[in-house]
């Protein structure tokens, strides 16, 4: 197939879970099909990007001019798209430079399926085009705004966020009619979309792993301690950790007071460097370069996420690592786990605390959770079997497609 895959936001490097999983399934997809990458994303000095060109057919990036996150810019940019009908997130991208440079493609080659990778890309896409178009979403983002506003307590960021819940939504299901076909990751988002859209136009595709890379490390635990993996510029992530440090580890510090906490990932925001600074069981690592060791040492691994969509990679990271894992059921959602079995899911703060404090103090129980987990994503998870079911989803729309074209 030749296939043009089009992405806000950048791919590399693939330090966030979106990027990881389009990353991953693009390498696997560029071994035996010709694609063509489009991204448009802020420009960077020495842009990685370029490296790309190894590995795929051919590589255009369309660099832009963006405002810092959470800064003023941002801010005065935000206010300045709040009477359009597209949510920011698509507007801070989507600019006529880049729909300009994209149609100019389209004129000039040809293709058999065109791969909207997250919605965010939505609103350069053209989408009266007469090439396929598959719609590749990794989240129901208007719940994740929803989420937002449901847990926000500052009221400026909960008006924002109901604002943006508001126009995501309007803009999901504009864009989801608008497909050929809709890619989700989880039959969570499957069935939200199946409210607005036929169900024959939606596929699951599961998260995957590297299980090469991500394996079991000959690496002692540190005692007593929990490890968080994930982009600390991601708001639930730090949704996530606010939660933890304030309802959860004072009730596990009651019992075991040595518990402690590694939160790796990068630019954790100033209110989580207060939190670190004066909370000396907490310890904030920022970008590293390789999240194995601290994985690897760390006795439980932590997803107390209560806002998200989609599937997290980080889970399936630390399964094919061979770690326990204590998890929200939103943090796993999605995921084909089995609370008990290759993870422990707890909503309650109370219960939350207590399957950490059940895992510190129980090795042999630690060992027979993560062996499960490890076997669980080895068998059936791996990116070239994800990738396959992938092509196969791109092979049928574009068949279907010249079929219909030929009558």
């Amino acid at each position: 197939m030749i296939i043009l895959w089009v992405k806000a936001g950048g791919l590399v490097p693939p330090d966030s879970g979106g990027k990881i999983r389009s990353f991953n399934i693009l390498r696997e997809l560029a071994r035996q099909h010709s694609v063509t990458f489009f991204s448009f994303h802020a420009a960077q000095e020495n842009d990685p990007h370029r490296d790309l060109e190894k590995i795929f057919h051919r590589v255009i990036c369309v660099p832009l001019k963006l405002p810092q996150p959470k800064s003023l810019a941002e801010f005065f940019e935000y206010t300045s798209s709040i009477l359009s009908r597209e949510p920011y997130s698509l507007t801070k991208y989507c600019r006529p430079e880049v729909r300009n440079k994209l149609h100019a493609l389209l004129k000039r080659e040809m293709y058999d399926v065109i791969v909207c990778d997250f919605i965010a890309a939505a609103g350069v896409i053209p989408w009266d085009w007469p090439t396929p178009k598959v719609l590749f979403t990794h989240n129901v983002e208007a719940a994740i705004w929803q989420r937002h506003h449901q847990v926000a307590s500052n009221p400026l960021w909960k008006t924002i966020s109901w604002w943006e819940w508001r126009r995501m939504e309007r803009a999901e299901r504009r864009y989801l009619r608008r497909a050929d076909h809709v890619l989700t990751v989880s039959e969570t988002d499957r069935d939200a979309f199946a409210t607005v859209l036929d169900p024959g136009r939606l596929t699951v595709i599961p998260t995957g792993v590297d299980v090469d890379y991500f394996q079991p490390m000959p690496v002692e635990e540190t005692p007593n301690s929990l490890v968080f993996i994930g982009s600390m510029d991601w708001l639930p992530n730090e949704d996530a950790i606010l939660f933890f440090v304030d309802a959860i580890l004072p009730l596990i510090e009651r019992k075991n007071p040595l518990v402690s906490l590694e939160v790796v990932g990068r630019s954790p925001s100033r209110k989580l460097q207060a939190l670190a600074e004066t909370r000396k069981s907490v310890r904030l690592t920022g970008r590293v370069e390789d999240v194995r060791p601290f994985v690897a040492r760390g006795s439980v691994c932590i997803v107390p996420l209560r806002i998200g969509g989609g599937t997290r990679l980080k889970i399936f990271e630390a399964m094919a690592m061979s770690k326990a894992i204590v998890s929200t059921s939103l943090g796993a959602e999605g995921l084909p786990v089995q609370s008990g079995e290759n993870i422990v899911l707890a909503d309650r703060p109370e219960d939350f605390a207590q399957a950490i404090l059940t895992l510190l103090n129980d090795a042999g129980e630690r060992k027979r959770l993560s062996t499960a987990a490890r076997a669980l994503v080895e068998d059936k998870y791996s990116w070239q079997k994800v990738s396959e079911s992938f092509a196969s989803t791109l092979r049928t729309v574009a068949a279907r497609s010249s079929s219909s074209q030929r009558r």
